[in-house]
């Protein structure tokens, strides 16, 4: 951001881009946190902010290498089991026995391009240790605003609010949310 420019202090970006108005309070059963690649911050057309200004009790984390106590405390098991939503391959930890009861999960979400979201995975062992959650047919995306490289791939919140849906198992309960990113989708293209 230019200095001199007014920002907003809710979404932190200049007040001439500010997204509040498409942000949706959702609450969701489990747990998520989102670690966000740095070159992700103050990416105009990015998801992430929206998504966790919107998911009420959501936390956003950025770094790309993160200090391994510093992550240990933010994957804390004492309650939940973590859960990583990233597609599968052959190095990823076994899957774990998933508890019943969405609000015993905690989903990890990493905001980046595909590129940066792997070397995430790659400078933190701590990540590829962790089960992973994949997508089980998602619909076509809407992030019109972003090219993707494969059928399938979507932006955070897209993705975090199928994710979410896949865990607990409630169809309808984020399209508000995600009709709200249709109108910052529609807003970027303009």
């Amino acid at each position: 951001m230019r200095p001199g420019r007014p920002q907003c202090t809710r979404c932190l970006r200049p007040e001439s881009t500010c997204i509040c108005r498409w942000v949706t309070p959702t609450v969701t059963q489990t747990e998520v946190l989102i670690l966000q690649h740095p070159m992700e911050v103050h990416q105009a057309k990015g998801s992430a902010r929206l998504l966790h200004l919107s998911l009420v009790g959501s936390r956003l984390v950025t770094g790309e290498v993160f200090d391994p106590l510093m992550l240990q405390g933010l994957l804390d098991t004492t309650h939940r089991v973590n859960l990583l939503l990233y597609p599968g391959d052959a190095e990823e930890a076994p899957p774990a026995p998933l508890p019943t009861n969405p609000s015993q999960i905690r989903l990890i979400v990493l905001d980046g391009t595909w590129r940066k979201s792997r070397k995430m995975l790659h400078l933190n062992p701590a990540l590829r240790l962790l089960p992973r959650l994949a997508l089980q047919a998602p619909p076509p995306s809407h992030y019109l605003i972003r090219k993707a490289h494969r059928p399938g791939q979507l932006s955070t919140l897209e993705a975090t609010c199928f994710a979410l849906q896949q865990l607990q198992g409630l169809s309808g309960q984020f399209e508000p949310l995600l009709a709200s990113f249709d109108g910052f989708v529609a807003h970027q293209m303009r």
